[in-house]
């Protein structure tokens, strides 16, 4: 007699795979609700505790913890001693598996309490999960309802037998190590404590077209316990996202939730290549985002924006005359959803802002992963060090610099003015390289007037007198260097201000 063990907490297409197994010859054994649902679709069907001749005990902690199970899932089929074993204590053979687990991200999501947490920690079913997938061999074990068709159908015509077994193992496995890291995650944020081993699980969204470029194949996961500027995000219209308009689409949106729009103003950010290329603050949407296309007209072309306020029509008229990749913001009105409806290619995105902040952030790099606290905000007590005091809207300009060039990859400076940025140089090995291409891609404007942000200190005070040399009023940088009284010197002979921040923002 073959028997198939189903105990699932996701009871979509329970009743119709169950029927598919008894029609294959299987004798189905159950429990609690999954029982009900079997029965329910008029499939003849064993309760586990008949079978075991034990009741389920401590409100259903103890079910399927039991030598008839474990013993008639893990023996080896071809292993005379385990034949011999299982016969000598009435074990029947349990040839197939069907489980799924408690519910314990959704209680997560739910924000429950941790008593009703601990008890959507599902012990029984990982337990028949992994002795299925070890014993693969002999048991097939399904844990996906979308498996449930191919099962069938397998049955029917089981070539690739084995590859197609280790297949629903490693489904198996995989779905137990990321429902236990969710675990291991809960008590490290109920501890907050790291412990020597760390697992953070991902749940598969798509595979993507491809990655980076057209010969890499990619895939997007997302993070069960992270709630992000994605998390709640609710796309209108165009392609699928790409790598790399998620890559340019997280920096971009970053960028502009540093911003409040009641305490800051409204923010546009224009964004190429995961760096910034214009930002401005506006009074309305479509004032921000026309001193942001003036910042940099070149490279916002095929560019993502962003802003942390509603988009209206008048706004959405403006962006549709250019190529744009994403648009995104927190909100948009139904007349500028219309408007964008001319480039149907384009991914316009309405983003939750009120998402907190990651406050840690990972990178993989070569088998190693490497994990820090995220960068977030800027420092606003910095110190003055120059004989000349920077004006309150220098002051502003300064901090609003600051928040730009931590998102430019290092080295890196930005200039502003009057809440607009006009030059962003980074990526260079050198950081006078970095501001002398901003003079050198904009040789028609007037930097007068305006403010440097550098994400580093400056080692020598090349970058204070190439600045001066262009009207640069004020300097805001972290400070620290050995030489910093040769740009404490410089600033003053040339009578512009300058603030030490004592922070640092290298983002490579």
């Amino acid at each position: 007699m073959k028997y198939a063990l189903l105990s699932v907490t996701d009871k979509s297409g329970i009743g119709a795979f169950a029927k598919g197994l008894k029609e294959a010859g299987y004798t189905l054994l159950s429990t609690g609700g999954t029982l009900r649902a079997i029965e329910e679709a008029g499939v003849e069907v064993v309760a586990i505790d008949d079978y075991t001749h034990f009741p389920e005990m401590l409100d259903g902690r103890v079910k399927t913890l039991h030598p008839m199970v474990h013993g008639g899932i893990l023996y080896k089929r071809d292993e005379q001693s385990h034949v011999d074993t299982v016969k000598k204590h009435g074990i029947e053979s349990i040839d197939l598996v069907c489980v799924n687990l408690y519910a314990f991200e959704e209680t997560y999501h739910a924000k429950k309490s941790d008593e009703e947490l601990i008890e959507n920690i599902d012990i029984g079913g990982p337990s028949m999960i992994r002795s299925a997938a070890k014993n693969h061999k002999d048991v097939y074990v399904v844990t996906d309802p979308k498996d449930y068709d191919r099962m069938l159908d397998h049955l029917q015509s089981p070539e690739d037998d084995l590859a197609f077994r280790r297949e629903l193992a490693m489904k198996a496995f995989s779905l137990t190590a990321y429902y236990d890291s969710m675990i291991s995650r809960y008590f490290r944020e109920l501890t907050g404590k790291m412990s020597e081993y760390t697992t953070i699980g991902m749940r598969k969204d798509s595979d993507l077209r491809y990655g980076e470029n057209p010969h890499q194949k990619a895939e997007v996961y997302s993070d069960p316990m992270v709630e992000s500027y994605f998390t709640h995000m609710e796309q209108f219209q165009g392609k699928e996202l790409s790598y790399n308009n998620y890559n340019d689409f997280n920096s971009a949106v970053g960028l502009a939730g540093e911003f409040d729009p009641e305490r800051d103003g409204i923010i546009c950010v224009g964004l190429k290549h995961a760096t910034p290329c214009g930002v401005a603050l506006g009074e309305t949407a479509l004032d921000a985002y026309k001193k942001m296309f003036e910042a940099d007209s070149l490279s916002i072309f095929g560019g993502i924006v962003a802003l942390n306020t509603t988009v209206d029509k008048a706004c959405a008229e403006e962006m549709v005359k250019i190529f744009l990749e994403v648009v995104a913001a927190k909100d948009f009105t139904e007349e500028a959803l219309e408007v964008f409806k001319q480039k149907k290619n384009l991914r316009v995105i309405r983003v939750d802002f009120d998402a907190a902040p990651l406050k840690r952030e990972m990178r993989m790099v070569s088998g190693k992963i490497l994990l820090q606290d995220t960068d977030i905000g800027a420092k606003e007590d910095y110190k003055i060090v120059t004989e000349t005091e920077p004006t309150d809207a220098q002051k502003r300009d300064l901090l609003f610099g600051m928040k730009v060039v931590k998102y430019v990859r290092s080295n890196a400076v930005v200039l502003i003015k009057d809440g607009k940025t006009m030059g962003i140089g980074g990526g260079e090995t050198s950081r006078i390289w970095a501001l002398e291409n901003i003079f050198n891609h904009n040789p028609d404007r007037d930097f007068t007037g305006s403010v440097m942000a550098s994400d580093a200190f400056f080692p020598f005070d090349d970058c204070v007198k190439a600045a001066a040399e262009h009207g640069v009023a004020s300097i805001i940088q972290p400070g620290g260097s050995i030489r910093d009284e040769d740009s404490i010197k410089a600033c003053n002979e040339r009578t512009i201000s300058m603030v030490f921040t004592g922070v640092r923002h290298f983002k490579h």
